[in-house]
């Protein structure tokens, strides 16, 4: 008997469908290439002893009746899958020279301390967070699934969120003249777009920075944890996980898709896999190009036109006899840059190649939770993160494989120096290990297509009216991942959970 639902891909979206659906009672199969489920959600182990997230550092919408929570009740699973909340009073501490600022939940607070740095601009400052505020309330009336009754019941917000469709972050802050520093300190989270903020759209700023303001969270049991959670439910329903199953042909009957043709890494066996429903959790992009772009519809097609995201350097680190609280670090991330504009420091990163002044985040996990830790009882993870491109260390690697490792050490050596004259000063002599990643290891080991971190860039081109949906022109064939709704891991479970809805009309994302 073929699965009502067959999977093509495990990142979190398509867990949170599958696993909705199997509880349902449908009958779901899945396959991933990889080793691991979960996409970027995996968790790797290396030295036999340490354990490690890939790249998932910290999230949002996991609060009582927020997205994540729905969908974990509906699945039964919000007593065993839980979230430690980050410091509300600074979730995220922004460095830069001659300002700190740590970021609170509360607006005003935000308004407050901004003012009080620079005091000539709390009117700007002011009408900016209002903005801010106003914008984020609209973006939820125009959120999938889309009720008349909402637009007609909240016009004003509405209109007010539309006029900034095509505006980067930058134009925003044009607008409202805010001071340069004030800017960067704003904009400080942008590894977690990867996009400075002439480019970044602020529609996907304002979607995550008033997330994180609602509540910054990470997973008590680490998000391995979260990830088999959900594999879980789909095998105890009866549904199948199959791993190191790469797809290599999608079946096609005229404009309906039947199926799949994978090998299995293993055995390196090729097997015929169908499903009543296909569920295409491989990049949009790639899988059109499996299938043959022509199948698909003109507006599609055009949709499917869209740039891959940056990717990113990453080092995961593990020092001993070393408490990070000692230096400023606990319930919260640190953003660092050394320059004025943020325009500035991801031009010389990303287009120049030049690490000399970097702008990084660190993050340290095992001071976000006491359970099952990562690492041995004397030691403590640090994670450092910051933007890399994927042309430029593709080409490296392929021409000089020497010159690609000195690379990744001379970044790497470049934001130790920055921690060990601004924030750890011994930090070196007490990292007992440390791994680097490039771009081209996250396409590697996360099947990412040019290493990319987010699917599509989040400009305001990709954001905007004409982005991709679940939608792909094909019979029993609907796309479900980042660059077909919305990246991060709120936003994949929403995707996820939004799906299911459509096609089981079991409402559980809720009001808006």
């Amino acid at each position: 008997m073929q699965p009502n639902y067959l999977i093509v891909g495990s990142g979190l979206s398509a867990l949170v469908f599958g696993a909705l659906m199997a509880n349902s009672g449908k009958k779901v199969q899945l396959l991933e290439a990889h080793e691991h489920p979960g996409g970027f959600g995996h968790t790797f182990e290396l030295a036999k002893k340490y354990r490690f997230n890939a790249q998932l550092h910290y999230v949002w919408d996991c609060g009582e009746g927020q997205t994540v929570n729905r969908v974990l009740k509906k699945l039964g699973l919000d007593q065993e899958v839980t979230f430690e909340r980050y410091d509300p009073d600074g979730f995220d501490h922004m460095r830069m020279p001659g300002y700190k600022l740590n970021m609170p939940s509360d607006p005003d607070e935000l308004v407050r301390r901004l003012s009080a740095l620079f005091p000539d601009n709390s009117k700007q400052i002011r009408r900016f967070v209002d903005a801010v505020e106003r914008t984020g309330a609209g973006m939820k009336k125009l959120s999938p699934p889309i009720d008349p009754m909402m637009l007609v019941k909240h016009p004003v917000e509405v209109i007010g969120t539309a006029q900034y469709l095509n505006s980067t972050l930058q134009d925003v802050f044009d607008k409202f003249q805010l001071p340069q520093a004030a800017q960067t300190l704003l904009a400080l989270q942008w590894p977690d777009f990867l996009l400075p903020p002439n480019q970044l759209s602020f529609y996907a700023w304002v979607a995550l920075f008033r997330g994180y303001q609602s509540g910054a969270f990470y997973a008590t049991q680490h998000f391995e944890h979260v990830i088999n959670a959900l594999v879980n439910v789909i095998e105890s329903h009866g549904g199948q996980v199959l791993l190191s199953h790469k797809v290599t042909r999608f079946k096609l009957t005229e404009r309906t898709v039947t199926g799949v043709e994978a090998t299995d890494l293993v055995t390196q066996k090729t097997h015929q896999f169908t499903g009543d429903i296909v569920i295409c959790n491989i990049d949009p992009q790639q899988a059109a190009k499996m299938i043959g772009e022509n199948m698909f519809s003109k507006t599609v097609r055009r949709k499917l036109d869209y740039e891959y995201s940056a990717s990113n350097f990453m080092a995961y680190c593990v020092v001993k006899d070393l408490d990070m609280r000692d230096y400023g670090f606990g319930k919260w991330n640190l953003f660092h840059t050394g320059h004025q504009s943020l325009n500035e420091a991801f031009s010389q990163m990303y287009e120049h190649n030049d690490f000399s002044n970097p702008s990084f985040a660190i993050t340290t996990p095992t001071l976000l939770t006491d359970a099952n830790r990562d690492c041995p009882e004397d030691c403590q993870v640090v994670e450092l993160l910051t933007v890399a491109n994927y042309g430029y260390f593709k080409a490296l690697k392929a021409r000089d494989r020497k010159a690609y490792y000195q690379k990744k050490q001379e970044i790497l050596d470049s934001i130790l120096d920055v921690i060990e004259e601004r924030y750890v000063p011994n930090f070196r002599e007490h990292m007992v290990f440390h791994v680097t990643g490039s771009p081209t290891t996250n396409e590697r080991y996360c099947l990412c297509p040019q290493g990319n971190s987010y699917g599509s860039k989040l400009t305001p081109k990709n954001m905007g009216l004409g982005r991709l949906n679940h939608q792909a022109s094909l019979n029993h064939f609907y796309f479900c991942n980042a660059s077909s709704g919305y990246p991060g891991f709120a936003p994949t479970v929403w995707t996820g959970a939004l799906l299911y809805q459509r096609l089981s009309g079991d409402v559980i994302l809720g009001d808006r």
